[in-house]
């Protein structure tokens, strides 16, 4: 396994910043971090309530930023409503939102709402394309657990390069009945968006690599919330934190230099039954973990991500990246303790005779077909409970299920670790293993429009290895047309 430090990027909103002075060593690989940069905190999206409650956030797709993320070097990216990713929006479950997006690029893009339960017109998949120059306002009522979302680009074939470019920001929703966590954001709530970059000598990105390869880019310059190697002040002796892996294809194993214990709080689509202490947890493209950490009054610690020991269950290379330093004040403020229960329910299998869908996995397809646009792979009731049976025949993949909250059953007959048994809408699914989920599908009903399940590797999406579902009114789905020439190219503005 290799070591390499980490070059955490600070992306900055509008114009360039100047970045704090670094030594040759940091610009390296194998060089140690020195830490120079406070941690960029995304800002919160301030939303326009109207007279019918409904709160609307307006966010723009822009190109023609200009950052400066490696001392004196100007790099070109895109961002959203600013330079560089984009800024938090924050809901809470019963709020109605309405999302004006304007795109401002000089090509189409989209916007998707990854981990959202709604319906699937405003979901912001491919056939939800946003032309130059347009505004695309999908709306709908919250009605989920509270949980760290995000939103990026999901056009077919161009995600990859769009995500890496710098379009993606995260989407909190706060449920009022679950128990107290720290929740003042950039206090003691604060998010970690980890992203993987490389760059030329004159500090652009490279992106070669991003549409090449088995895997895309594996970077080897480590973003964190855009900031290039960044530090952390912390005030209170809890802080929680919400992992986000916006990576293209990168796995990581976050954890503390000094492996001290840390409890999971939550998995991507909500809370689990009760913390669960761990020292490192596992998280490939797309997953999210809440995680809660004690600081004692004055320490410094190295948040860092450490590669599998033996890789027989994963190929993507996995090396050692130091992310990010965590300073706590002499006299931190006291934090209420973790609850003992956190509002989440325990995993139960379905009973004999669900329906078991099987999805098998290969270099870039699922089911031996590519993506096609105009085919609808699966048709699924309103509110089914199933089990979907993923068998992945070659490297290493993950899988992501717009819409629902699925559960692990196992992977290769193995229950999974208690950090992942929580809801979820994306999991790891190591090469040559089988992972048994169970889904549990929404009440939206559509036969016309479809969701999405595929690969978060990016790569692997835009070459084809993603397929589509529609969910309708139970008893109807021998009636909805499997093919949907009518929907194909559909623009939304």
């Amino acid at each position: 396994m290799k070591r390499r430090s980490v070059f955490s990027l600070a992306a900055l909103t509008g114009v360039s910043a100047v970045l704090g002075a670094c030594s040759s060593e940091q610009q390296s690989p194998g060089g140690a971090s020195a830490f120079t940069n406070r941690l960029r905190i995304p800002p919160l999206a301030k939303p326009e309530t109207g007279k019918d409650g409904v709160k609307t956030f307006a966010l723009a797709l822009e190109a023609g930023g200009r950052s400066e993320f490696l001392p004196g070097k100007s790099t070109d990216t895109w961002g959203i409503n600013g330079a560089y990713l984009g800024p938090t929006v924050r809901a809470a479950r019963g709020d109605k939102v309405r999302m004006k997006v304007t795109n401002r690029l000089p090509e189409t893009s989209t916007l998707h709402w990854h981990g959202m339960r709604l319906p699937a017109r405003m979901d912001g998949g491919p056939h939800q394309m946003i032309e130059p120059g347009t505004t695309w306002t999908p709306e709908w009522t919250i009605d989920q657990a509270g949980m760290t979302s995000w939103f990026h680009p999901h056009l077919h074939e161009k995600t990859a390069m769009h995500v890496y470019r710098g379009l993606a920001g995260l989407f909190l929703i706060d449920d009022p009945s679950d128990p107290r966590l720290p929740d003042r954001y950039g206090v003691d709530d604060v998010p970690l968006i980890i992203q993987d970059k490389t760059f030329s000598s004159d500090g652009q990105f490279s992106t070669g690599r991003v549409d090449e390869g088995t895997y895309g880019l594996l970077g080897d310059t480590i973003l964190v919330n855009g900031t290039y190697d960044p530090f952390l002040d912390v005030t209170t002796e809890l802080v929680r934190f919400r992992l986000l892996n916006a990576s293209n294809a990168r796995v990581y194993r976050v954890g503390f230099a000094d492996n001290r214990q840390f409890h999971v709080v939550g998995n991507d689509a909500g809370p689990l039954e009760k913390p669960v202490a761990v020292d490192r947890v596992k998280i490939s493209p797309g997953e999210r973990y809440e995680i809660v950490v004690r600081f004692a009054a004055g320490e410094t610690v190295v948040m860092d991500s450490k590669g599998e020991d033996e890789k027989s269950a994963n190929d993507i290379e996995e090396e050692d990246f130091r992310l990010l330093k965590i300073v706590a004040t002499a006299k931190p403020a006291a934090s209420p303790a973790l609850p003992a229960t956190l509002g989440g329910t325990a995993t139960v299998a379905p009973a004999a005779g669900v329906r078991v869908r099987t999805f098998s996995l290969s270099g870039s397809e699922i089911n031996d077909k590519d993506m096609d646009m105009n085919r609808i792979d699966e048709v699924v009731p309103a509110g089914a409970l199933e089990i979907w049976e993923i068998d992945n025949t070659t490297f290493a993949h993950n899988f992501h299920i717009h819409e629902v909250a699925f559960r692990v059953l196992d992977v290769d007959g193995v229950a999974p670790a208690a950090y992942q048994a929580g809801p979820k809408d994306t999991v790891f699914v190591p090469k040559k293993a089988k992972v048994r989920l169970a889904v549990q599908f929404g009440g939206y009903t559509d036969p016309l429009s479809p969701y999405m399940f595929h690969c978060h590797i990016l790569r692997h999406e835009d070459k084809g290895m993603m397929g589509q579902f529609v969910i309708v009114t139970p008893g109807t789905e021998e009636q909805v047309p499997r093919v949907l020439a009518a929907m194909a190219g559909h623009h939304h503005g």
